[in-house]
């Protein structure tokens, strides 16, 4: 699962073809023992967070929502993507 951004111990994968499961464009987040799915648009769609790392999650997607989408439809169309800055 490549990744495309870390930051405060949070990482944020994207995964090649992904639209089985979850429809939306999202992002996969992992924090430590943490995993979860979270839309682009900031919605919890699976697993969990703890508040803190879900509102800075949410927080990078408003400030990167155009890469996002980018890296998000080359993934799904299984073509490379870049990384996205991390929140600092």
């Amino acid at each position: 699962m490549p990744e495309l951004a870390r930051f405060f111990g949070i990482v944020i994968k994207l995964v090649y073809r992904d639209t089985g499961q979850h429809n939306k464009p999202h992002v996969h987040v992992y924090y430590g023992e943490y995993e979860a799915s979270v839309g682009i648009d900031g919605e919890l769609l699976a697993g969990a967070l703890p508040v803190k790392q879900l509102r800075l999650v949410q927080a990078w997607l408003i400030l990167h929502e155009e890469e996002a989408y980018a890296a998000w439809n080359n993934a799904v169309a299984g073509k490379p993507f870049d990384k996205i800055d991390p929140l600092s």
